[in-house]
């Protein structure tokens, strides 16, 4: 069994199984089989079981976007955050070939177990794409309607990469909205 000395470092493993199989496929005896980490052990850092550790995945995921998308682009200067949000999430998704948990978990059934910190993610996020294109020139309703088209299309861009096997319309798809965005904010 792997040697595991902080509920943190369970985390990360957990966010890949469950991109992997979906919170519906993912069962304790895959997580055990995948990580090596004994049931004792997850129970240990879980007790909730398998919610819990969906739920600590979650955390994870805003904990990450809040420090490298959602601040920057509240209090930061506008156009740098905004350059700085693509290059955060190119890198994130992995150039397309990593799926946004939260927003694969919006899709199914488990959106209700999870449906306020999903909801939560994409608003906090659209938001603070809002605020930066607003202090960029931008007015309110312009913002908001870019922000909903960028967010959008970068989940649309992740879904399109991955079914058809080619991080490049990934890749594509980002600098097509960053230059959409350039050219609002000129």
């Amino acid at each position: 069994m792997k040697t595991v000395h902080e509920r943190a470092d369970v985390v990360p493993l957990l966010a890949e199984i469950f991109r992997e199989l979906g919170y519906e496929g993912t069962s304790l005896s895959r997580i055990t089989e995948r990580t090596g980490i004994g049931k004792g052990s997850l129970y240990h850092f879980f007790p909730g079981g398998k919610e819990e550790m969906a739920s600590a995945v979650i955390a994870e995921i805003d904990a990450w976007f809040e420090d490298a998308i959602y601040r920057p682009l509240r209090n930061d200067d506008a156009r740098k955050a905004i350059a700085a949000m693509w290059t955060n999430v190119n890198d994130y998704f992995r150039s397309g070939g990593r799926i946004c948990l939260v927003g694969a978990f919006a899709l199914d059934h488990t959106r209700e177990r999870f449906s306020a910190a999903i909801g939560n993610y994409f608003t906090r996020w659209i938001d603070a794409l809002r605020a930066a294109l607003m202090r960029a020139g931008c007015t309110g309703e312009e913002a908001q309607a870019l922000a909903e088209e960028c967010i959008s299309g970068i989940q649309g861009a992740l879904v399109l990469s991955r079914a058809l096997g080619d991080k490049t319309v990934f890749t594509r798809s980002l600098e097509t909205l960053a230059r959409r965005l350039d050219a609002a904010v000129q």
